[in-house]
């Protein structure tokens, strides 16, 4: 009869060592927003940039790729201090999208041990210093396109970043052989984690993984990725487009609680009726209603950008990536925050005219009282 829990403390024991020598590379990727919008065709008279389309295999079609198509800028190599390997110099580059988003990518080649990998993916656990010298480095290329960013806005505590591990196929064995003997250690890259993790949390943390190949494996978490493959850029390009879409679907909500908060004070004026007919509402109804129209749109822009209608695998690519950063679930948010922002513009609009309109009758009473006073006293 067998003893579950030792059971399970041998199968955790198992896993959760880490393979010897590996080489690869650690793709950083850090979005930013920097306002509205951006004229992409200015911005290519100002510095001259790449029209980044996406990469293609053959067994990509044509429809497959970026509407319209952004823009890509070559950055000098940004040196990243991380533990465990030094100085590292990432080859880099920037991505402008014309909803004013912008990705700056940095590829650093590693090779490590298995146990000073997880090393790293723990320190990236804190992200700071990795999105300070990305802001450091993307800063002269902000300058230079200023004049072509609509409404310029970089927020500081505005960003987000993702981290994949990409190991050649073959590297450490095949994918089945690496998710049999090192599952705990690929649970503890995706997670950012250097400790033992429980067997349920190894289970949720490769739950979503895919397989197009014998030889390659894509596991997506929410921090960070584990890709095995070797032509891989157009995979890495729609991870990077996932992560810059949760950057766009944060600042949108961010913006709407914002504006939100605002609105709901006129109603509690209103509710007291503290709200008078000279401090009318209706610049926050009109900073509302163009935050609604920002926010469709945004929407509109976003889901069009990247088109993968007709590759099954890159759609499943990013259908794993979105799962993990529960994109549908902020849509969804964002949505019901604008049912809730419609809600709120007719009730402070509605109530507004109804104000006005007792106003009016009141002065059309009055007049009429007076021109009876005025009829008297004349008799």
């Amino acid at each position: 009869m067998s003893n579950g829990p030792s059971e399970q403390t041998a199968v955790e024991s198992e896993s959760c060592h880490a393979p010897g020598m590996i080489s690869g590379t650690l793709h950083v990727y850090v979005a930013f927003d920097w306002g509205d919008e951006v004229d992409l065709e200015r911005a290519r008279i100002l510095l001259p940039g790449e029209a980044r389309d996406l990469p293609r295999r053959r067994r990509t079609p044509s429809s497959v790729g970026y509407r319209p198509v952004p823009l890509r800028f070559q950055l000098a190599p940004i040196t990243l201090e991380i533990p465990q390997t030094g100085s590292l110099k990432a080859p880099a580059e920037a991505i402008v999208f014309d909803f004013a988003a912008v990705s700056l990518a940095m590829h650093a080649p590693i090779r490590l041990p298995g146990e000073s990998l997880s090393q790293v993916a723990a320190w990236l656990a804190d992200p700071s210093p990795i999105v300070q010298a990305a802001r450091e480095a993307i800063q002269p290329l902000h300058q230079k396109l200023l004049p072509a960013i609509q409404d310029p806005l970089w927020q500081d505590e505005l960003s987000e970043e993702y981290f994949v591990f990409q190991l050649p196929p073959g590297e450490i064995g095949s994918p089945a052989e690496l998710l049999a003997s090192y599952s705990g250690w690929l649970a503890g890259l995706v997670r950012l984690e250097n400790g033992q993790l429980s067997s349920e949390e190894v289970q949720e943390a490769l739950r979503l993984n895919l397989r197009y190949s014998p030889d390659d494996l894509f596991i997506p978490d929410w921090a960070a990725a584990l890709l095995v493959d070797r032509e891989c850029d157009e995979t890495l390009q729609t991870i990077e487009f996932a992560n810059l879409q949760l950057l766009e679907f944060r600042h949108i909500d961010n913006r709407l609680d914002d504006s939100l908060a605002t609105v709901y004070k006129v109603i509690h004026r209103l509710a007291q009726k503290r709200l008078s007919l000279w401090r009318s509402p209706a610049r926050s109804l009109r900073v509302l209603g163009e935050l609604k129209v920002e926010a469709n749109g945004l929407f509109e822009r976003t889901g069009n950008a990247l088109k993968l209608v007709g590759d099954q695998y890159l759609a499943r690519v990013y259908r794993l990536v979105s799962t993990r950063f529960h994109l549908e679930a902020w849509e969804q948010n964002i949505k019901r925050k604008l049912d809730v922002a419609e809600g709120v513009y007719r009730v402070v609009s509605d109530q507004t005219d109804t104000y006005r309109a007792e106003f009016l009758e009141l002065t059309v009473v009055f007049l009429i009282l007076f021109e009876i006073l005025l009829a008297l006293l004349r008799h």
